[in-house]
């Protein structure tokens, strides 16, 4: 007999990646406005915005990631948290970029 609780598959970790932490600003093209949230964490495939209110899940948007020089990315809001803010995956519409953020990650530390 065992002691130890049943494993929840519904709350294990689904990411392909780990996340590194990275607190810095990102600039959200919507349409004539620019937004202007805060990153919380980031992978190379996805990043967590801080920023209220929210777009919805399937928006789609043009950022640019507050790094040196700023990091292009086409992205779309995969899940939103009410109050917190939203996930989204992106990629990257310039090759240059792939180097730029294989070297940001390779900087921060893991979450």
């Amino acid at each position: 007999m065992t002691t130890d609780p049943p494993v929840d598959e519904s709350a294990a970790e689904r990411r392909q990646f780990n996340r590194r932490r990275l607190v810095g600003t990102i600039e959200i093209e919507w349409g004539s406005s620019i937004l202007t949230g805060v990153v919380r964490d980031i992978g190379p495939q996805g990043l967590f915005i801080e920023i209220s209110p929210p777009l919805w899940v399937g928006a789609t948007f043009l950022a640019r990631l507050g790094v040196d020089p700023p990091l292009r990315l086409n992205c779309t809001v995969r899940r939103v948290e009410p109050g917190t803010g939203i996930a989204v995956t992106f990629e990257l519409p310039e090759e240059s970029g792939k180097a730029q953020l294989a070297t940001l990650l390779a900087q921060l530390p893991k979450l």
